[in-house]
């Protein structure tokens, strides 16, 4: 062997043992995990950061009936509907408040999810023999929620590893292939029952009704585009008749709006939050609309043409802005029903809109029209413990005052409120915050009945109040997330409504009661 070459094995020799424990720590290196650590109720955990999509505040939340008690509710963030489950819920620990330190970590996983924690510790980087598997650890936790335990250089304390999936699969109940076929059968079911209604809906006209100066008035309910609150500001248009109000911005289009006390000579009163706006089509397409504001909303009526009558001739006039009268109640009740066709000068409202038109930017008009392709879909909104509900408009067959006692009958379901007399038939009525588990109030004059067709029966539910009749685009409905198989049945997409800060939650009207609930609220009522 030459010199050359036993020196460079020489050197080979003395550096083999560095070169392997570079090898070594290369390794490592590469089979070392990340973990992003937080803190609840004094115990530190963690998760892979590769499941963490971000870490943001604690964010308003819509509460969800009917959702495991883990859940805070659901959040906006940025147009996506994210779940937000409350870690110290989820083990059982004593709530606290919700403080600056506060945080929620969001996992990415099929859909953001995110889990409230007390606060952030750091970002760690373990090595694999750091780490022991959840098979050898015994805790107070349930094992399942844990994957594993990070053992600190200290050699006594611990960061235990959570199993993110097994959490969220367990908080939101991965029951959805066997809730999938009841909720088929359940939707063949609601469209033989709504074919056998339509006969009986041929012979009933609906009406939304309204009330001005102490008498209710009503248009049909084609007529009724929806029913929003009376805006903070409204532009006056001059040189106009002196029951045109001006014109406000809706939903990008110019709305000509018009208050009903003037138009029918009344004594004018202040406008106040009580006041709403119902959207009237003056035509088939829709296009041209004018905004009617009435003293308060009563109720989505449902009557037959047996209780409709043509306007007597003395009261004839004024271009036939009464169309007919409604007898309900056995004619205790009268409901003055307008001809929109009648009321409204199509090239005054023309007029009023190409007014407003002038003042609108070009980039404000091709707003306009860019939203005027867009698919909607028209729902009654109503609250329950400060959270918003809707339910499609062809559900609802009417809307009623709650009536200072309500009929109770022994030996029913505690679901069942009561019973009503409406116009010679008897109505079984839900209290809805009963039906979703919350805490009962003490009824007031906000309160209504709204009431459905459930399988057959019409049947009423008591909420908090109906706040409007509103037009939501199909782009910002989405499913809900499924969190529990009974939510997943009844409320099953949500409208998000970016824009405006607000979430609804879109209810299943044919799926308020189970088949089961629904044999023994029959079988009761006969």
């Amino acid at each position: 062997m030459s010199a050359v070459a036993e020196a460079l094995e020489t050197l080979k020799a003395e550096f083999a043992p560095e070169q392997a424990a570079r090898e070594r720590e290369e390794a490592s290196a590469a089979d070392a995990r990340q973990f992003v650590i937080f803190h609840v109720e004094g115990e530190r955990f963690g998760v892979s950061l590769s499941e963490v999509q971000e870490i943001i505040r604690v964010p308003e939340v819509v509460r969800m009936p009917l959702s495991p008690v883990s859940l805070e509710g659901l959040a906006n963030l940025r147009g996506n509907v994210l779940p937000v489950l409350n870690l110290r819920q989820v083990f059982g620990f004593p709530a606290v408040l919700n403080d600056d330190s506060t945080r929620v970590v969001v996992l990415n996983h099929e859909r953001p999810v995110g889990l409230i924690v007390d606060r952030m510790a750091n970002v760690v980087t373990v090595e694999p023999d750091r780490i022991e598997q959840a098979s050898t650890i015994r805790s107070s936790i349930d094992v399942d929620f844990v994957s594993g335990m990070i053992k600190e250089t200290d050699g006594r304390s611990m960061v235990i590893i959570l199993n993110s999936r097994q959490i969220v699969g367990n908080e939101f109940v991965g029951r959805l292939d066997r809730a999938a076929s009841a909720s088929h059968d359940s939707a063949q079911a609601a469209e033989t029952r709504e074919a056998g209604s339509e006969a009986a809906d041929a012979e009933e006209d609906q009406l939304v009704s309204f009330e001005v100066a102490g008498q209710e008035y009503a248009f049909p309910i084609e007529m009724v585009k929806e029913i929003v609150q009376l805006p903070d500001h409204i532009t006056e248009v001059p040189n106009t008749a002196g029951h045109i109000l001006g014109v406000i911005t809706l939903r990008n289009r110019l709305l000509p709006l018009v208050s009903l006390r003037a138009f029918f000579g009344m004594r004018q009163e202040p406008l106040t939050e009580a006041n709403k706006v119902v959207v009237i089509a003056l035509d088939d397409s829709g296009d041209a609309s004018v905004g009617v504001v009435m003293d308060s909303i009563r109720a989505v009526l449902r009557v037959k043409r047996d209780e409709v009558e043509e306007v007597p001739e003395l009261l004839r006039g004024r271009g036939d802005n009464i169309a007919s009268i409604c007898r309900l109640d056995e004619g205790r009740r009268l409901v003055s029903v307008l001809s929109a066709d009648s009321m409204f000068d199509r090239a005054e409202i023309d007029k009023l809109r190409q007014s407003g038109d002038e003042d609108m930017s070009a980039s404000h008009l091709a707003a306009v029209t860019s939203t005027d392709a867009v698919d909607e879909e028209q729902f009654v909104v109503f609250r329950l413990k400060g959270e918003e509900y809707g339910v499609r408009i062809d559900a609802v067959q009417e809307i009623v005052r709650v009536p200072p006692e309500l009929t109770r009958i022994p030996n029913t379901p505690d679901f069942i409120e009561g019973v009503i007399n409406l116009r010679g038939a008897v109505l079984p009525v839900v209290d809805q915050r009963r039906r979703f588990r919350m805490e009962g109030v003490e009824r007031n004059d906000r309160q209504r009945i709204m009431v459905f067709t459930l399988d057959g029966v019409k049947t009423g539910f008591i909420v908090d109040f109906v706040s409007e009749v509103r037009r939501i685009p199909l782009s910002a409905i989405a499913p809900a997330p499924e969190l529990s198989e009974e939510q997943r049945r009844i409320i099953r997409k949500v409208a998000n409504l970016e824009k405006e800060k607000r979430m609804i939650l879109l209810l299943d009207v044919v799926q308020l009661l189970n088949a089961d609930e629904l044999r023994v609220m029959q079988s009761s009522m006969h």
